[in-house]
């Protein structure tokens, strides 16, 4: 519960780790994959972009 009513309340998860699958539906395993594919695509950008700020900072401190 919010203490305020402005308060931004977090998304109801669509999907939990380890949870029974076999009362889901084909449409609803097939809609599950597609958004655990865009939410994989989504961290591999993010991952890329904190590579390239490590490698960049790296490299801007590389003594020799």
């Amino acid at each position: 519960m919010a203490i305020f009513d402005d308060e931004p309340k977090k998304p109801a998860a669509t999907h939990v780790v380890g949870q029974d699958l076999s009362l889901l539906s084909v449409a609803e395993l097939a809609e599950r994959i597609a958004q655990l594919k865009a939410e994989i695509a989504r961290l591999e950008v993010e991952l890329k972009a904190k590579d390239a700020t490590k490698n960049a900072a790296e490299a801007l401190f590389k003594r020799e």
